[in-house]
């Protein structure tokens, strides 16, 4: 098992596995377009996690200069409970660090109970006190 920083050449590997595993929410952001855009503007900051040639897990992280975010983090359900999803989230949040980024949001569906309490055995804590509020400004833009 290696990881390497996921890049816009193996978007159909990410989407396919993000599309096979329950809890990640995509939309028209995770297009081609939108994620080569989101790699090129955080390079070095998402990761892939391969065995041989296949991708059985993988992290979309970013900042914006100021706060981290984690967008994605999937493991392939036959590739679960090995230390993967704990391995991309070390290598996404040291990337975030060595860029100068103190503090990490993720976005997480309220009913992904088993996603909730992989975060918060890793010392992430659940906050009750915020909520994201969102707007289309132009569907399909890329």
């Amino acid at each position: 098992m290696s990881l390497r920083p996921l890049t816009a050449a193996a978007y159909d590997q990410t989407i396919a596995l993000w599309q096979a595993c329950e809890g990640i929410g995509l939309s028209d952001a995770d297009s081609r377009c939108g994620i080569t855009k989101y790699l090129e503007r955080n390079p070095g900051c998402s990761f892939g996690a391969w065995d041989g040639e296949r991708l059985v897990g993988a992290i979309l992280g970013g900042h914006d200069g100021r706060r981290g975010y984690i967008h994605h983090l999937a493991v392939h359900p036959d590739y679960r409970k090995r230390g993967i999803g704990r391995r991309l989230a070390e290598a996404t949040l040291s990337a975030l660090k060595a860029e100068g980024i103190n503090k990490c949001h993720l976005f997480i569906f309220n009913d992904n109970a088993e996603g909730i309490g992989f975060w918060e055995s890793l010392g992430w804590t659940l906050r009750k006190d915020i909520s994201v509020i969102s707007l289309v400004l132009e569907k399909g833009t890329c």
